[in-house]
């Protein structure tokens, strides 16, 4: 595991963690559904998994730090270093640990690993407007709102709307 707070314990995906996701995913299905449809079955897995390895994209679990239970998943995606120094954000929360603050706990330790350990400035979220637990998780973790993007993204066969959210790097303090 790469680091923790308090209950939750946040690493990068590994071909290990492939059954107890595919059964957390199984079990939120419903909970998931419109905003979300992740894989449910190894070949899923296995395709998710290899644009972990191959792309400019980094898969990260959050577990319970007790139970071992999957808390939620979070992809960085299009990571680009550079003068850009910029990615997309993309997760989704388990049925299991719903209303209990654990995947703000987890968002903050992946914003921590993507400005200090990955060394970016800008992380952006898209959220579907209905998509109102996933907005309010970005609001309380400093996420700001930026604009509206018409047709953004097709999920479920259908183009739909997103919120755009971004969180910039703290500026470090000069001594």
């Amino acid at each position: 595991m790469m680091n923790h707070i308090a209950e939750v314990k946040l690493g990068l995906a590994r071909h290990a963690d492939a059954a107890d996701l595919i059964e957390a995913n199984r079990q939120s299905r419903h909970y998931h559904h419109p905003f979300a449809a992740p894989f449910i079955d190894q070949e899923g897995f296995d395709s998710w998994f290899s644009q972990m390895l191959t792309g400019a994209s980094r898969g990260l679990v959050a577990r319970h730090a007790s139970s071992g239970g999957i808390i939620g998943v979070f992809t960085l995606s299009q990571i680009a270093l550079g003068n850009f120094r910029s990615a997309y954000l993309g997760y989704y929360g388990m049925v299991a640990f719903a209303g209990q603050g654990l995947m703000r706990q987890a968002l903050d330790l992946v914003l921590d690993h993507a400005f200090t350990e990955i060394g970016l400035n800008r992380v952006e979220a898209n959220i579907q407007p209905d998509n109102h637990r996933s907005v309010a998780l970005v609001e309380r973790c400093g996420f700001e709102k930026e604009g509206f993007s018409p047709r953004y993204l097709k999920i479920g066969g259908e183009w739909r709307d997103h919120l755009r959210y971004a969180r910039l790097a703290p500026i470090p303090e000069r001594g």
